[in-house]
């Protein structure tokens, strides 16, 4: 028990070295959702055309669309080096020309996971954004780095009083920078 009382969970999540082998990442319909998060798939279409909506309006300079799309207090964390900053940029109305080009556009329950470059080809990106009731309410960028998201989980047949065995189970990996030969740093997003 921790000091409010309530269980420890322990995960183990196995990562890969840089060097090192690849998760076999199980199909998109293979992801625990969780109970609080959308399981229909119009809710999961949803989601996904949120985001794909901001893109839009990012691409096309259009504040007011942003702001219907996101809400007033976002939280955004950043990984990478400052100067890429371009999404902060973008999303607080100041001058940025670096596009997003879009590879691929993955939805995981209430988040979705999009990835990209820019027009060159040589900075790689990935945002996983957080979408609740049609709004996006959080977004954590990676620029230069590459991503993997976990689903973390009780596995409620091993809980116990005092402490719950959990699970840490691969739904996502960066695709673009293997595709282009480039070794970067590994983080893991637990979802």
């Amino acid at each position: 028990m921790d000091t409010k009382g309530s269980p420890t969970m322990h995960y183990s999540c196995p990562l890969r070295g840089p060097h090192g082998m690849r998760w076999k990442l199980p199909s998109k319909k293979l992801a625990f959702v969780g109970k609080n998060q959308a399981t229909d798939e119009g809710a999961l279409r949803l989601n996904r055309e949120v985001v794909l909506q901001l893109y839009d309006a990012l691409e096309e300079r259009d504040g007011y669309r942003v702001q219907r799309l996101v809400a007033p207090d976002l939280e955004w964390w950043f990984h990478g080096p400052p100067f890429h900053q371009h999404m902060k940029r973008l999303l607080t109305g100041e001058d940025d020309s670096f596009k997003f080009l879009i590879y691929s556009v993955d939805d995981f329950g209430s988040t979705v996971v999009a990835e990209g470059t820019d027009v060159a080809g040589s900075v790689f990106w990935a945002h996983a954004w957080t979408v609740s009731d049609g709004l996006i309410t959080e977004v954590r960028e990676y620029i230069n780095t590459s991503l993997t998201v976990a689903r973390l989980g009780v596995d409620a047949g091993k809980s116990s009083s005092s402490s719950a065995a959990g699970y840490c189970q691969a739904v996502w990996q960066s695709r673009l920078p293997s595709f282009a030969g480039k070794s970067l740093p590994g983080l893991v997003l637990a979802i």
